[in-house]
């Protein structure tokens, strides 16, 4: 089993379990040239550090290539590239222009999938834009998802191996609030069709479900700790995954 880890840029280094791969969210407002330290800090402390690339928030050219030469310049060898927040701040509106400036050749390059849609986009648009950057991807990362059916059926269209999201183990209450930030309705609903008792809403929940059923369609999990960085280092230890 094949576990990656996503972290923010407030996140503690100190905390990070052994999982090799470290993604580093850059949020709208996040300054790029911290992103790039923060990879490069990584590097040095034995992790292999993949940096967002998003596309809306990127002002220009110019700022892109002093982005990839700082991360090219600590050791940054992959990235996950995406469209990112819903309104562009300068010259870019997608992933795929970011792809054909080409300088992202030599790295491999995870790119993002929806398998429950995404607010920011229609449905039909999203299955476009995967179809235009496969060629430039070399895996996929979801959204977190929490139905593996749905899951499953999304994995079986693709070409390129999977990564799925999941969370750490979170309250039920907490999985519905960032459901329903990051527009994930089928989860949301797959959340409360399973609830059994309102003590549910205070016990952890831990992805241990879910990979169980998905073990035959992908190896590969990448977690969102949503702030729960305590309760994944212990679940991922508890569980001998790190």
């Amino acid at each position: 089993m094949n576990f990656s880890l996503e972290i923010t840029m407030k996140t503690d280094l100190a905390e990070l379990p052994k999982v090799k791969d470290v993604y580093i969210t850059m949020l709208p407002g996040n300054d790029y040239k911290e992103v790039a330290a923060k990879a490069t800090e990584l590097v040095k402390a034995g992790f292999n550090p993949v940096p967002h690339f998003p596309a809306r928030s990127i002002k220009d050219l110019i700022q892109l290539k002093d982005y990839v030469n700082r991360c090219k310049d600590g050791g940054v060898k992959q990235a996950l590239v995406i469209g990112g927040s819903a309104q562009p701040i300068g010259d870019f509106h997608c992933s795929l222009q970011l792809f054909e400036t080409g300088l992202f050749d030599g790295w491999k390059i995870g790119i993002a999938g929806h398998p429950d849609g995404s607010p920011d986009i229609s449905d039909k648009d999203l299955e476009k834009a995967m179809i235009d950057k496969k060629p430039y991807a070399d895996y996929i990362v979801t959204q977190w998802l929490l139905n593996p059916d749905l899951i499953s059926k999304f994995i079986a269209k693709q070409t390129l191996p999977v990564h799925v999201g999941i969370t750490g183990p979170l309250k039920i209450n907490s999985l519905l609030k960032f459901a329903g930030i990051v527009g994930a309705k089928n989860s949301i609903d797959f959340i409360k069709s399973n609830l059994t008792k309102a003590v549910d809403l205070l016990k952890p929940r831990d992805p241990n479900e879910i990979i169980e059923k998905l073990t035959g369609s992908t190896k590969n999990f990448h977690i969102y700790t949503f702030g729960g960085l305590k309760e994944t280092n212990k679940w991922l230890s508890e569980n001998n995954y790190a």
